[in-house]
């Protein structure tokens, strides 16, 4: 199972990005829990500057904006 951390404040574009995560991943059949984290310290931790990011397994994807559909389909299929 992937744990994976969508970094944000809660905006409409994190909201949207925890969506297709999870979306994307029960149609490619890959289980995923699928975290929202909103705690500026946190986020910081990861070194994020700029939301929505995606933090995959403990490594940071993504940062900045809401990732494309072919990015998302990539990282699942590393599983």
């Amino acid at each position: 199972m992937k744990i994976i951390k969508v970094l944000g404040s809660g905006c409409t574009k994190c909201e949207k990005t925890a969506e297709i995560l999870t979306r994307l991943a029960a149609e490619a059949g890959v289980d995923v829990t699928v975290i929202k984290e909103t705690d500026p310290a946190a986020i910081m931790g990861y070194g994020v500057m700029s939301t929505p990011a995606v933090v995959i397994d403990e490594q940071l994807v993504h940062s900045g904006s809401i990732p494309h559909r072919a990015d998302v389909e990539a990282w699942l299929a590393s599983a």
